[in-house]
């Protein structure tokens, strides 16, 4: 009799620990393969500056292959590892970044509210020039085999962050006031 009462408590608790090693909190790490991008307008063309050098670290819930909770999403982006495919539209850039004396491009979470199996709408600061915003930004989620991949995008403007609309050309080629930040992000163990 005690010996299945001992057997009994001992499946209990290996059954308790394997449903709390199951769907415990893990922290991720950014990996290389993640693509940041920012697109706008001008008065000659429109344009896309693009880069894969973030860093940044995630703590997940995923239990039966299936995001559970979001609990903490930093990103960092170097501000001048973000390119176009002309040097000087990267200059001009960089001046209207403040990247002298703003290096970095960042996004800390807030909160994340699940909307449904594979979108989510994170609440987080952008860090943007030395200016930090916050906006709601809905999210596409897909476990994958090593982690989570990320997906979204989100609308701001340059007066947001205190910035004035690039030009060159001594005025004559304007950049639009609208951007389109878009972002497809791996986390992996």
């Amino acid at each position: 009799m005690k010996t299945n009462r001992i057997k009994l408590i001992a499946f209990v608790v290996a059954i308790f620990g394997i449903t709390s090693l199951a769907t415990a909190q893990k922290s991720y790490t950014l990996d290389s393969k993640s693509t940041f991008s920012v697109a706008g307008t001008s008065t000659l063309h429109d344009w896309e500056m693009k880069s894969a050098s973030g860093t940044g670290t995630a703590t997940l819930n995923i239990a039966n292959g299936k995001l559970t909770d979001i609990d903490a999403l930093a990103i960092t982006l170097l501000a001048e590892s973000v390119k176009s495919e002309k040097k000087s539209m990267d200059k001009v850039a960089y001046e209207t970044l403040k990247t002298d004396k703003n290096k970095n491009i960042k996004y800390v979470l807030k909160s994340a509210e699940k909307v449904n199996e594979t979108t989510w709408e994170l609440t987080g600061t952008y860090t943007i020039a030395g200016v930090s915003k916050v906006y709601k930004t809905n999210v596409k989620t897909t476990v994958t085999k090593d982690g989570l991949n990320l997906q979204g995008t989100n609308k701001i403007t340059f007066s947001d962050f205190g910035m004035k609309s690039p030009t060159a050309m001594l005025g004559t080629i304007k950049t639009g006031q609208d951007l389109t930040l878009k972002f497809n992000l791996n986390f992996n163990l």
